[in-house]
């Protein structure tokens, strides 16, 4: 039944049918309910994106009102998720520094981009697009990102900092050496017990907010024990030899890092949208990459710049792409050696030693001697990826804390749309897209079920797309609906999307008086809260299932799932091969479909010899063919003839079951028409049943009903062979036959 516009443009105005004051209670205290576990949520989850932990709240105040207001499903909870988080930070990671104003805005671009998505999909009626992703497909890929999501947060809860590696399993190398080496028990003890307290409270009390517990509680004891313990110094307050010279090494890679990574982007984008790059920034990179002096830099020297449309001379484009291969492997060079740069400062165990007049500078542990130590603190460096400043060394002694939130809502402006990044946006916001709305639809259904109501799936599609776009003029990622928020929702009595509504409010409120109050939470207890909440996604159960029905959909589950652990961050890449997988698989089928031999069973209809070890018929071979006749599987079919034909050498009639065949195409209909032509000239009869009146329509504007003849058509294979075995068995020496009688082939035989 055709939805009326108004239901479409303004589905929110239909929950007020028959609402009552109970009803507002309800959804108020559901969306109360959501909100204590949304907010420290979003805050883990933005970090696990690579963002500032504030700017979770911003994808937590707009996505949810507007995905309820304009969505179909009445309590599905939208906003930041895991595997969304993840795949932006696996998205942006390679195009800009994370935490940096270029990787903000790209994450508020990519939310951008994927609203405008999903919102086309709804609106173009083409939700069955998310079933490109098969079940296995989607269980090996959740299974892996949990994994992913779940260690990404070691580094957090162990108190230790690492670089990122080209690839997973070389950074939780990195991690395990750096636990091992510098654990900071406090912060280790801080998310253990967020742990505790979380499995504790939903054991015992599912349907309290056990996350805010867990917060409200660790956050007490972080302010109460001082657990945040952080100082500037200048480097020359810290007496190690040699120091000065690390750190200036470091800024110096990091400048000619900078300077690359502009130079490269001038030479790939080629375009008057792009800056291009200072003399000065070229001679400085080529000063120290001689492979690449001499090849094209006239033009980047000059500042030339490559001007729109400008048909560019082949000689041109190979030079640019050799020197931007050349640069990506200077580039990678470069990083590698921050990377050992990083870890030596931060390797650093200091101490602060009292020195005359009250002064305080700072040794290694091992050099400390007889000094009287200033306190019992081990100080070690904060080396990020940002400059190092050395008159602003910061030093971290205690646990590490979410710090300042800025107060007040964000601003509302459209994102800056850079085209020449979109470009690189758009395949990851469609695999985001579909993701997303696979979760989000997944337990929207469930819901809907359970609470009697129609699912619209193309009506979400549009909320979720209108949610991301709302969200991208305040200062969102990409967000969708969450599979644990929304239970609780549904658990709190949520009766509308009104509970969605008072969720945005609560948020609101806090990120205009409440921000305050969020310094002292240990970042182990974010690390903690997404741990908890990506264990639910871990599914062992649905894998073995996978290979009990149907091997190769196992097969395609553990090979996405191991793929995708390969290639994190580059999750994409692990869902792409598992797609990709599962169209070959699907393929495949098409073009070799069950072609079956038949001979009558107990229960009075004809089965698979094969599978039910039946005797055949000398004389008549009846087969069953199960798919649509096409191009892709035609060869197949003839090929499959030939084998019974040679393996039946008194076989005189050859009679198709097509009550399988739900299609043909022309190069399907050609190639029937050739095998009928190629029978009947070696003296076999061709007799068909059960063919679909759209499949007869086509053989007789063909003319191939004029070949097979009309009277060879029949309507059931009982039918036919009431006819056609006396032709078989004339002159017959077959006393049991197979199509009268059951036979089954013994041992002997």
């Amino acid at each position: 039944m055709t939805k009326s516009p108004l239901k479409v443009m303004f589905p929110f105005l239909f929950w007020f049918r028959d609402y009552s004051g109970k009803h507002l209670i309800n959804d108020f205290i559901a969306g109360i309910t959501v909100a204590l576990v949304l907010i420290p949520q979003s805050m883990a989850y933005a970090q696990l994106a690579g963002l500032p932990a504030y700017y979770g709240l911003y994808a937590s105040f707009l996505p949810p009102m507007v995905a309820a207001m304009f969505g179909s499903s009445r309590r599905l909870a939208t906003g930041p998720v895991a595997v969304v988080s993840i795949m932006t930070a696996a998205t942006l990671e390679p195009l800009a520094i994370a935490g940096g104003e270029a990787y903000i805005a790209y994450a508020i671009l990519l939310a951008f981009c994927v609203g405008v998505f999903q919102f086309l999909l709804g609106v173009l009626r083409l939700g069955v697009i998310v079933n490109l992703l098969s079940h296995p497909v989607i269980i090996g890929f959740v299974n892996a990102a949990a994994l992913i999501i779940a260690s990404s947060q070691l580094p957090k809860f162990f108190g230790v900092h690492v670089d990122k590696a080209e690839h997973y399993y070389q950074t939780m190398a990195r991690v395990a050496e750096a636990a091992i080496n510098f654990i900071h028990w406090p912060t280790f003890f801080m998310g253990v017990l967020a742990i505790v307290i979380m499995a504790g409270c939903k054991r015992k009390h599912p349907g309290l907010p056990c996350v805010l517990f867990a917060v409200v509680i660790t956050t007490w004891l972080s302010w109460f024990t001082n657990f945040e313990q952080n100082r500037s110094v200048n480097v020359a307050d810290i007496h190690i030899p040699g120091l000065m010279s690390k750190i200036n090494q470091l800024v110096s890679n990091l400048d000619r890092i900078q300077q690359t990574v502009s130079v490269r982007t001038a030479i790939t984008n080629g375009s008057d949208t792009s800056p291009s790059p200072e003399a000065g920034q070229t001679e400085n990179v080529c000063a120290s990459c001689h492979s690449i002096r001499g090849i094209g830099l006239k033009e980047l020297k000059n500042g030339d710049r490559i001007a729109k449309n400008e048909v560019i001379p082949l000689r041109k484009v190979l030079e640019l792409h050799l020197m931007a291969g050349v640069l990506n492997q200077y580039l990678a060079e470069e990083k590698k050696h921050a990377v050992e740069l990083r870890k030596e400062l931060r390797s650093l165990r200091l101490v602060a030693v009292k020195g005359e007049a009250n002064s305080i500078y700072y040794l290694p542990e091992d050099k400390l001697g007889n000094r009287e130590r200033a306190d019992t603190r081990i100080w070690r460096m904060r080396i990020s990826n940002k400059q190092i400043l050395p008159e602003d060394i910061q030093l971290i002694g205690g646990g590490e804390v979410v710090g300042n939130i800025p107060p007040g809502l964000p601003s509302i402006s459209m994102p800056h749309l850079d085209f020449s990044i979109m470009g690189k946006l758009i395949l990851p916001a469609i695999i985001i897209s579909i993701l997303g709305f696979m979760e989000a639809i997944s337990i929207a259904k469930d819901m809907a079920a359970r609470s009697g109501y129609r699912l619209d799936p193309n009506q979400e599609l549009i909320g979720q797309g209108l949610a991301n776009l709302a969200g991208s003029f305040s200062g969102s990622y990409p967000v969708s609906g969450s599979f644990s928020r929304s239970a609780v929702n549904f658990q709190a009595g949520a009766v509308s999307g009104m509970s969605s509504v008072f969720t945005s409010i609560a948020v609101i409120i806090t990120l205009l008086f409440c921000t305050p109050l969020l310094y002292h939470l240990p970042q182990s207890v974010l690390a903690a809260i997404i741990m908890m909440a990506v264990v639910g996604l871990l599914n062992i159960k649905d894998v073995r299932h996978a290979f009990t029905v149907r091997r190769a959909d196992g097969i395609i589950c553990l090979i996405t799932f191991f793929s995708s652990l390969f290639f994190a961050p580059h999750l994409d890449r692990g869902i792409m091969i598992g797609v990709l997988l599962s169209a070959g698989v699907f393929f495949y089928k098409r073009m070799r479909p069950t072609i079956a031999e038949l001979s009558l069973w107990e229960d009075n209809h004809f089965r698979d010899t094969r599978l039910f070890n039946l005797a055949q018929c000398k004389y008549i071979a009846v087969i069953r063919f199960d798919g649509p006749l096409f191009y892709g599987n035609i060869s197949y079919l003839e090929d499959e003839i030939l084998k019974i034909i040679h393996k039946l050498p008194e076989l005189k009639i050859i009679h198709f079951k097509c009550n399988g065949i739900n299609g043909i195409d022309t190069s399907g209909e050609h190639a029937l028409a050739q095998i009928v032509d190629r029978l009947h000239a070696a003296g076999y009869n061709v007799f068909f049943s059960g063919l679909k009146a759209e499949i007869v329509e086509i053989i007789e504007r063909s003319g191939l009903l004029y070949k097979i003849g009309s009277s060879n058509l029949f309507p059931t294979l009982a039918t036919a062979l009431d006819t056609i075995w006396d032709i078989g068995h004339r002159e017959s020496d077959e006393e049991i036959c197979p199509l009268k009688k059951v036979v089954k082939v013994t041992q002997d035989t």
